[in-house]
């Protein structure tokens, strides 16, 4: 078994810490699939037995090769745990590593032979694969800014380990109908777009101050994109399992089964209505005794332990060096206004990671890149990192007068792109060129897209854009809910992109509407630059692009890309 190439600092002990139960299983699990994949190498499993084996272990069959989904639950990372991903991209893979949608990491060029060893390289720094992949409870998803946001009424990354350990390996749930995705936010602004998941939770307080979860479900985006809808707006805090089992054993019972595109929650929440859904919801609950399933508050203490603040020493100055600093480096200050966040300490900031260069491949990071982000984060960050479901990285707890040494660090690594939350801050699944789903190519029209909106955004300072494209109906890229969504299509054998405007993933959510006929692939970034240029020319001043978009509405884009049609 390989050793962790590096020991664990003591900093890494604020993210949750499998003990002794979960080291075993972990290693009777490795054992029985370094067996099956013998078996299967062997020939004594054909690829049909071997599949659903390898999906319970996060390993796919793509295009050139088997990729391995690794699971970060809720974006949550240390340092080792980034330094062996690091590892592990540069022995087994081709030294790169692709962070996605749900907060995870992918490997794309995994052999076969060599996934016992890579799991057992996750194993030895607390990690695995484990449903992400399969008709199971995925990762739980949550915020990125979380425990260090100044808008959170509560921790929710409590609420997230909660349900994974909740869900993991589940008896009832282990075979959905569909796969079955969860997001937590407890923060006034949704920065996870959790209206487009199928359990939607929103951590809160009643009048009297204590917790409770508003619940929206049959959320969800594919082939018929659905926002979820309220179903419950104040579960308190010791219902909040019994309530979620209910939630799942409806659907589990009704879910469409023999019909895989009318099988997740958000079809049977459509059919059923709101109001019909939730009355089968109260019978289950009816029917549930409370006290099995009741979160007891030395439970959520005992959690919330391994989340607690790191030890902040006084800020003192912070807040005078950094804007010296500011003053001193006009493009340290650009990268500090996209990509810093208030945080609930005084004197610090949480600082994004982009993984977004101009022309680069959304969400990827190389080795030598995913080692230096663990090298500054455990200098000036605790030891902690964030994946965001936006595919890029965060160091959640940076002073103010030490932000300016994380840029030049930052910088030395290449990864000092001053664009979070801008028109190249583009979100694009693997496409066509991994992905054996895929209907066209998603990361070089992403590449192409980007180029043309840096030289739009250097004349005419674009602000506030988000560009999401999906290479095929499964919408991984979260097109539904884009300002610009880019959804790649099959047309008489040839790539084609629809294209949708004025979708929102946050408070504001909302589906993209279709502009009309597709583009081919070499005029989908063109159609792009045309739609920002006609922002530009019938923007207000101040005026974002989704706010222009809903004060005109589709008709001068529409005009503006079909006229010469």
């Amino acid at each position: 078994m390989p050793e962790a190439p590096y020991l664990p600092h003591p900093a890494d002990a604020r993210t949750y810490r499998y003990d002794a139960v979960d080291r075993a299983f972990l290693t009777q699990r490795i054992s029985e699939f370094r067996d099956q994949v013998a078996r299967r190498l062997a020939g004594e499993l054909t690829e049909d037995e071997f599949k659903p084996l390898r999906l319970m272990n996060g390993l796919y069959l793509q295009l050139h090769a088997y990729m391995l989904r690794v699971a970060i639950p809720y974006g949550i990372l240390n340092s080792t745990q980034l330094r062996q991903l690091a590892y592990i991209a540069r022995r087994w893979d081709r030294g790169w590593g692709h962070f996605t949608t749900r907060q995870n990491i992918q490997f794309n060029w995994t052999q076969l032979v060599d996934t016992p060893e890579m799991l057992e390289a996750l194993a030895a720094v607390d990690m695995h694969a484990i449903q992400t992949s399969g008709n199971c409870i995925r990762n739980t998803t949550t915020d990125e800014f979380a425990g260090a946001s100044p808008d959170e009424v509560a921790d929710p990354r409590v609420y997230a380990e909660i349900l994974r350990q909740w869900s993991s390996l589940h008896p009832e749930f282990t075979w959905l109908p569909r796969k079955f995705k969860i997001a937590v936010r407890a923060a006034t602004e949704d920065r996870i777009a959790s209206r487009t998941h199928d359990v939607a939770v929103q951590v809160g307080q009643n009048a009297m101050g204590e917790i409770g979860f508003a619940i929206h479900v049959g959320g969800g985006m594919g082939r018929t994109p659905i926002l979820a809808q309220p179903l419950f707006d104040f579960v308190p805090e010791a219902d909040f399992l019994r309530t979620m089992e209910a939630i799942l054993r409806v659907y589990n019972a009704l879910g469409q089964r023999e019909n895989i595109y009318r099988a997740r929650i958000k079809i049977l929440v459509r059919d059923l209505g709101r109001d019909g859904f939730r009355a089968l919801v109260d019978a289950e609950l009816a029917r549930m005794p409370a006290e099995p399933y009741r979160l007891a508050p030395e439970i959520v203490q005992a959690i919330r332990a391994h989340f607690a603040p790191p030890p902040f020493a006084p800020a003192g100055g912070a807040v005078a060096a950094l804007e010296r600093a500011l003053a001193a480096d006009a493009d340290f200050a650009a990268w500090a206004q996209h990509n810093t966040r208030p945080h609930r300490q005084p004197g610090h900031v949480s600082a994004v990671v982009s993984l977004k260069p101009v022309g680069g491949i959304p969400g990827d990071a190389s080795a030598a890149e995913m080692e230096a982000v663990a090298d500054l984060a455990q200098r000036y960050s605790f030891g902690e990192l964030r994946v965001s479901h936006t595919q890029n990285l965060v160091l959640p707890h940076v002073r103010q007068d030490e932000l300016h040494a994380l840029w030049l660090g930052l910088r030395a690594a290449g990864l000092a792109t001053a664009n979070f939350g801008q028109g190249t801050d583009i979100i694009a699944c693997p496409g066509l060129d991994y992905c054996a789903l895929a209907n066209a190519r998603s990361i070089p029209i992403s590449q192409q897209i980007s180029h043309k909106v840096d030289a739009l955004d250097r004349a005419h300072a674009l602000g506030e854009l988000q560009i999401k494209i999906s290479g095929c109906i499964n919408a991984c890229g979260h097109h539904h809910v884009a300002h610009i969504g880019i959804l790649g299509v099959d047309k008489h054998g040839l790539e084609a992109y629809q294209i949708t405007l004025g979708g929102a993933p946050g408070n504001d959510a909302a589906i993209g509407e279709l502009v009309g006929p597709s583009f081919s692939y070499a005029a989908v970034a063109g159609a792009v630059e045309t739609i920002l240029r006609t922002y530009v020319a019938r923007r207000s001043a101040g005026e974002r692009f989704i706010d222009t978009y809903r004060r005109l509405g589709l008709a001068p884009f529409k005009e503006a890309l079909y006229a010469t049609a």
